[in-house]
């Protein structure tokens, strides 16, 4: 099968609107989690969130455009123009071989929160004509095929906080069995509304620490009490590694291995096995390399993050055999569908670098928790092979590994 390697990346979020500002400032420690301004939440339980502030979509796409698409849509649009630039493809590509793989976990929930309150309270007539295509997860895919030109496979993965990892896998899989020659990751999300908040907070599953928020999302920390809804989108090309060389494209890294799996156990709390399995499988097909680092999936919720250890040091024997682990969600919030794009992408941005990014607020060592979380700071190290694990509701399961070039 064909070698995948990734030639362009673009990001946003919360601490940045390009990948270079945004990794600059996770590698700082800082941290864009705020009082929410994208709507009124002061009746919410929960009042905080990763918002991106001053990102104006009239700067990606015309201004008559805009209401055609959804927030989620917008921002993908944004780390999608940087990754294609970023790429540097000349005029001699064939596009009906270039294939596009979107991801987002819920999609234009904004948009249907505010349609629904229109057809309640004014009638059917009052729904805009755009409501259906600007909230379709798909339709990601479908507008950045539009502005590019992408005429090769158009996919969609919707599985929750695991779907840009699996986008990426998808995206492989296409590439390796000949079904495109170069493939564009895109997921995105933003989910902060009424109807996103008010959702997640009712499950108990958002932190509710309104009054310090920079120190809500704490991974992996004894006083964590739930993630942190953030917002943002990453865009990763993926090509044929023979292609790829042959026109000197610059390469960030060769997808090595990937694993899926399934809990089958619980719809909402995660278990050790199904993402263990999914690190197994992920190691299987990458030939069991020499793992440096492991950007965690590490949400800051109590279950999610005493699970993920463990699978960790049953996946490598014990502790002292595990590589240093973080999580940059006390950064930027949990991006839901976005997460394992932008986490894949700071992955390969750590190895190209060699900078192992920090594991923000974590203050009280968790008995359960007792791995390498990088917490003194951002750190050298020598990065060859990274992995990064994604675990969503329904117990759905996504794991990558990148190895240098």
């Amino acid at each position: 099968m064909k070698r995948v390697v990734v030639t362009g990346l673009g990001m946003i979020n919360s601490v940045g609107q390009d990948k270079e500002s945004s990794f600059s400032a996770i590698l700082n420690g800082e941290c864009g989690i705020k009082k929410i301004e994208l709507f009124d939440a002061e009746k919410f339980s929960v009042k905080i969130a990763g918002e991106i502030v001053g990102f104006d979509a009239s700067t990606v796409m015309d201004g008559k455009e805009v209401k055609k698409a959804d927030r989620f849509i917008h921002l993908g649009i944004k780390a999608t123009q940087e990754a294609m630039a970023d790429a540097d493809f000349g005029d001699d590509i064939d596009m009906e071989r270039f294939g596009i793989s979107s991801a987002s976990g819920i999609g234009g929930l904004p948009n249907i929160e505010k349609n629904s309150i229109l057809c309640d309270k004014r009638g059917p007539r009052r729904i805009s004509p755009f409501f259906i295509p600007s909230s379709l997860v798909n339709m990601l895919g479908g507008f950045i095929s539009i502005e590019h030109g992408i005429k090769g496979p158009n996919l969609s993965s919707v599985t929750a906080c695991a779907a840009g990892t699996h986008a990426i896998a998808e995206a492989t899989k296409t590439i390796m069995l000949d079904g495109a020659d170069r493939m564009l990751v895109v997921g995105a999300e933003s989910a902060i509304c009424g109807a996103g908040i008010g959702g997640f907070a009712a499950m108990k599953a958002l932190s509710t620490n309104n009054d310090n928020p920079k120190e809500s999302s704490r991974p992996f920390d004894a006083n964590r009490n739930g993630f942190v809804m953030g917002e943002g989108a990453g865009a990763l090309v993926l090509e044929d590694y023979d292609l790829a060389v042959a026109r000197g494209a610059k390469i960030y890294g060769e997808v090595i291995g990937f694993g899926e799996s399934g809990d089958a156990n619980h719809i909402t709390t995660p278990v050790v096995d199904g993402p263990l399995r999914a690190m197994k499988s992920a190691m299987r097909m990458a030939k069991n390399p020499k793992v440096d680092y492991i950007n965690a999936h590490g949400t800051s919720t109590p279950a999610n993050d005493k699970n993920e250890t463990e699978a960790v040091k049953a996946l490598f024997g014990d502790r002292d055999s595990c590589p240093p682990v973080s999580s940059i969600k006390g950064q930027i919030g949990h991006c839901l569908g976005a997460a394992g794009a932008i986490e894949a992408i700071v992955s390969l941005m750590a190895m190209r670098d060699g900078k192992l990014p920090p594991t923000i607020n974590y203050t009280t060592p968790d008995e359960n928790c007792d791995l390498d979380y990088v917490t003194d700071g951002v750190r050298d190290a020598d990065l060859n092979v990274v992995m990064s694990n994604s675990f969503g509701f329904g117990g759905t399961n996504g794991v990558v590994i990148f190895k240098k070039i």
